[in-house]
């Protein structure tokens, strides 16, 4: 007991603040895939960094110190998801709509998934540890967890993404190892249903994937429709958050984009670190103004075979072109 005592003393004396920081990426990780949001994540883990500094006088070394941080942010998690609906993606909302600007309805940003620049996430150098990231944040996957009732989606994420043992996730949650079991086959459950796509691992990028990638880009920039189509799967899909239209099929895509999406012709692309273990650019459009390029979307996207099989252009660049370093304008 005196051995905690004057670890207690160290720690408050500056030791905890960087035993505390040692784990922000992984609990701001594990709250994203909690609450959909990396605002809200980021949100959370100070909430629990606050509590844990209250709090640690109380702490008394029974349980591990990392455990101890994941119990708070646990119940930080579940204390943001009882005041809200779950966010989600424009295909939880229905079927795939027709390439008309009649569809668009723009619903509040609460409403949305929003991406997250991997950075925040994971400080893996280890390429297999980041492709293993990858596909436990994909946009698709955060989706999907979020369709979980949210102690069921702690315990998946717990049990499944940080392989925590069933009696680990019992102790955190006081409850039952039958109960996390329990739990956690009612999840996959759910998990299946979803029926995510496998799409291709970029990390790290070989060269194929890069000239494939440079196709893209430039194919975008020069808005040519035969490049274009060589690039896009014919069964891609495209969104557009805070509108819940979604497009299915590349002939609508392609509609789209040269149809009510024609404002986007002569954009810049600028790359961006990785958002959710995909391809990431800040898409910005030839101004109105007449000169220079305003910002449009952080775009996203999603790889099967060597085609860009999804696009999600997310148009809240007030909030999300900060977070990934992007410039508020180019310049002409």
């Amino acid at each position: 007991m005196a051995r905690v005592q004057e670890s207690q003393v160290a720690l408050g004396q500056g030791g905890l603040e960087q035993r505390l920081e040692q784990h922000r990426c992984e609990l701001t990780g594990y709250c994203y895939r909690m609450l959909g949001s990396p605002f809200e994540a980021e949100d959370a883990v100070q909430d629990t960094f606050l509590r844990a500094w209250r709090g640690f006088d109380r702490f008394e070394g029974r349980a591990a110190f990392r455990s101890w941080l994941y119990r708070i942010a646990t119940n930080v998690c579940l204390d943001m998801l009882n005041s809200r609906s779950r966010r989600a993606r424009p295909m939880d909302f229905g079927p795939a709509a027709t390439p008309d600007p009649s569809n668009l309805n723009m619903l509040p940003e609460v409403t949305w998934i929003e991406p997250i620049p991997m950075s925040l996430i994971s400080t893996e150098d280890d390429p297999a540890d980041v492709v293993a990231t990858r596909d436990t944040i994909r946009l698709a996957f955060v989706a999907a967890l979020q369709h979980l009732p949210a102690r069921q989606r702690a315990v998946l994420i717990l049990c499944e993404v940080l392989r925590w043992k069933a009696s680990e996730v019992a102790e955190l949650l006081d409850t039952s190892v039958a109960s996390v079991n329990s739990a956690l086959q009612r999840a996959r459950a759910t998990i299946d249903e979803r029926d995510i796509a496998e799409t291709d691992a970029v990390v790290p990028m070989d060269p194929e994937q890069r000239e494939m990638l440079a196709r893209y880009v430039d194919a975008f920039q020069r808005y040519d429709v035969d490049a274009l189509t060589a690039v896009i799967r014919e069964d891609a899909s495209q969104s557009m958050p805070p509108y819940d239209m979604w497009l299915s099929g590349r002939d609508d895509i392609l509609t789209w984009f040269h149809g009510p999406g024609i404002g986007c012709a002569g954009s810049r692309l600028i790359p961006v670190e990785m958002a959710n273990g995909s391809v990431a650019f800040g898409q910005y459009k030839p101004s109105e103004a007449g000169s220079g390029y305003d910002p449009w979307a952080v775009q996203v996207l999603e790889f099967v075979g060597g085609k860009v099989a999804e696009f999600t252009f997310f148009l809240s660049t007030e909030r999300l072109f900060p977070l990934f370093g992007l410039p508020r304008r180019l310049e002409a």
